[in-house]
C-alpha cells in the first residue's frame, strides 16, 4: 500500500514541475495534484487501454505518432474530472505527458534507489487490485 502512496505522490510532484514548465497546463495547489495524480491513473487504467485498442491502425501507419494523441487526450480528460487542474492548449496537450513521463520515471528511480525494500506500483499492477 505505501508503494501506492509514493506512486500517486510521485506523480504529483511530477504534475507540478509540468505545471511549472509548461504556461497551458495549471495546477491551482498540491491537493489538487494528488487527486490529479489518482485521476490520470484511473483514466490511464481504464480509457487508454480502450483508446490504444481503437487507433492501433493509426499508430501502426504513423510509426507511434498517434500514441502522442492518446496520451494527451487521456492526459486532458483527467484534468476534466479534477478542480484546480486545467489543461489548454496543443502544447500542453501534447507536451504535458511526455514531460511527465519523464519526471515520472525519474522521481520513481530516485525514490526506487534511495528505499530499494519499497516497490512502486506500475499501473498493470494497480488494476489487478
Amino acid at each position: 500500500m505505501i508503494g501506492v502512496f509514493l506512486t500517486w505522490l510521485a506523480t504529483a510532484l511530477s504534475l507540478l514541475v509540468v505545471d511549472i514548465l509548461l504556461k497551458g497546463v495549471d495546477i491551482a495547489t498540491f491537493p489538487a495534484a494528488i487527486i490529479a495524480a489518482i485521476a490520470l491513473g484511473a483514466v490511464n487504467a481504464s480509457v487508454k487501454p480502450v483508446l490504444s485498442t481503437l487507433t492501433l491502425p493509426l499508430n501502426f501507419l504513423s510509426l507511434g505518432a498517434a500514441s502522442l494523441v492518446v496520451n494527451g487526450f487521456c492526459f486532458w480528460l483527467a484534468s476534466l474530472f479534477v478542480p484546480g487542474f486545467h489543461v489548454s492548449g496543443l502544447i500542453a496537450f501534447i507536451l504535458g505527458p511526455v514531460i511527465l513521463s519523464f519526471v515520472n520515471t525519474l522521481l520513481s528511480r530516485y525514490i526506487a534507489e534511495r528505499r530499494p525494500d519499497l516497490k512502486l506500483e506500475s499501473s498493470s499492477e494497480l488494476k489487478a487490485e
